[in-house]
């Protein structure tokens, strides 16, 4: 760590600078501080402007001033059901994107609606749903079932929500944890993430006969660790290697942890007691994993709630940790992983010096010329072709957040915030309102608004566009 200072208009941040870790996150520390966001500061240093990749070229010491440029947001507001917001401004309307309809709550069944609502993004569990076989009235028909309605904008003309029955008694049915009664008689409200993984491992296990298929989930899913085991105490014992497949990665949160990328690492790295020939007893062991595939979908848990033995009831730790909009997962990736990625990053690179070329020819073309300007970008495949469903950059866009405002997980209440059609969305049971990214980026914790429990990434795609024409040579 090296400190710093940062220079924004009249103030001045002393701040801490970890150059081994990428721009990227030293400016989420800024957007900590400032309220500025990340991909609206400019920041300076020794006369040149630092990118979101690398420190390449600068040499940072103790006390070097940069200079940052930018305008903060306002702090969003929680947006309130029904179309208005706080000070009764109409909201969006509904006509400006295709909304899918709201989940009726079914008596302290949020944790369950979200969770739908962030498996229904997905295309790939569509496709699974409809390519498995499986009996009329079972969880996933009725999943599938439950996908299709609401979005479907027919069923969407008379209905402004769906009462999700059959598929909630479904799941008690194979799932009788969630159907447990308080001691007054009320069905109980129970964990997101315990829901979120029963469901996506019975999509996952419809599969299993038809590993080959696109339509085969787990591919989409399913990452591999490689895991290295080594002895502390001996420099003998030899180093263990294996493979591990991991279905969501966990962020552990501790004092340490102010970003999600740190609270991965940390748990991605323990000290185990395990048996050791050549010492003859249990001894210390560092278990390291590190990731070999990456796959197209990556959900994580940030580890919020704990059990108190002495109240005997779960607690909440409210913290404060920063997620961005874009997740770069290169760092925790294996070596051999990571020069598989660097084509693809290498694409990223020219997209984005594409992108600022054509942003400059627009601002010398008149308003009309420059509204009708098309995208003639052609996305590319984020997967290597030897390799169906995978990420063959590292990069990833959050794509839905499952958020709890509560401080036990047995209280409380779930929503669901989703992108779609490039919009973000707040899926608040029956109610499906427009937001602005800022209101995603606000659950990051740290009070009693809703706070971040599932986040769900999808793969980065990637544009190639045309190189521009060259220029006509002068007339001799």
């Amino acid at each position: 760590m090296v400190l710093v200072n940062v220079k924004w208009g009249r103030e001045k941040y002393e701040v801490d600078l970890n150059i081994d870790e990428s721009p990227l996150l030293f400016k989420s520390q800024l957007f900590a501080l400032t309220n500025v966001l990340p991909d609206r500061q400019k920041l300076l240093a020794k006369g040149r402007t630092i990118g979101d990749e690398s420190w390449e070229g600068l040499t940072v010491t103790p006390g070097m001033m940069f200079m940052m440029m930018g305008s903060s947001a306002p702090i969003p507001q929680a947006p309130v059901p029904g179309g208005f917001d706080k000070d009764d401004h109409p909201l969006e309307p509904r006509k400006a994107v295709i909304l899918p309809l709201g989940l009726g709550n079914l008596g302290n069944t949020c944790y369950f609606n979200s969770v739908l609502q962030m498996l229904q993004v997905v295309p790939e569990v569509h496709s699974t749903l409809k390519a498995t076989k499986h009996p009329r009235i079972s969880l996933l028909s009725e999943m599938s079932k439950t996908f299709t309605i609401i979005n479907d904008p027919e069923y969407a003309e008379d209905n402004t929500h769906v009462q999700p029955f059959v598929l909630l008694e479904t799941l008690r049915t194979h799932f009788p944890q969630f159907g447990s009664v308080s001691a007054s008689g009320t069905m109980e409200q129970q964990d997101a993430n315990e829901c979120y993984t029963v469901l996506l491992n019975t999509v996952l296990a419809s599969t299993d006969r038809n590993t080959e298929s696109r339509d085969n989930a787990r591919k989409y899913f399913g990452g591999r660790f490689e895991v290295k085991t080594k002895c502390i105490e001996s420099e003998e014992e030899e180093v263990t290697t294996s493979s591990e497949t991991f279905y969501q990665l966990s962020c552990f949160l501790n004092q340490d942890v102010k970003y999600i990328q740190t609270g991965i690492k940390c748990g991605m790295k323990e000290e185990i007691e395990k048996y050791s020939n050549v010492l003859g007893r249990n001894s210390k062991w560092l278990k390291e994993e590190l990731i070999a595939r990456l796959p197209k979908y990556v959900s994580i848990q940030l580890v919020r709630f704990f059990y108190k033995e002495n109240s005997q009831t779960s607690a909440k730790v409210l913290k404060d940790v920063k997620f961005p909009m874009m997740l770069d997962l290169y760092d925790v990736c294996t070596p051999e992983l990571q020069a598989k990625l660097q084509p693809m990053r290498a694409c990223i690179k020219e997209e984005e010096d594409a992108k600022i070329e054509i942003e400059q020819k627009k601002k010398l073309m008149d308003k009309d010329e420059a509204k009708k300007f098309k995208d003639n970008g052609e996305v590319l495949p984020s997967e290597f072709e030897d390799d169906i469903g995978s990420n063959n950059s590292g990069f990833y866009e959050l794509q839905a957040v499952v958020s709890h405002k509560g401080r036990t997980v047995k209280s409380g209440h779930y929503v669901a915030w989703i992108k779609s059609e490039g919009k973000w969305l707040l899926c608040d049971d029956e109610n499906v309102t427009p937001v602005d990214a800022e209101n995603v980026l606000k659950t990051s914790g740290g009070g009693d608004w809703h706070t971040a429990y599932i986040l769900l990434y999808g793969a980065r795609q990637v544009k190639k566009y045309p190189a521009p024409a060259a220029e006509p040579e002068p007339m001799n």
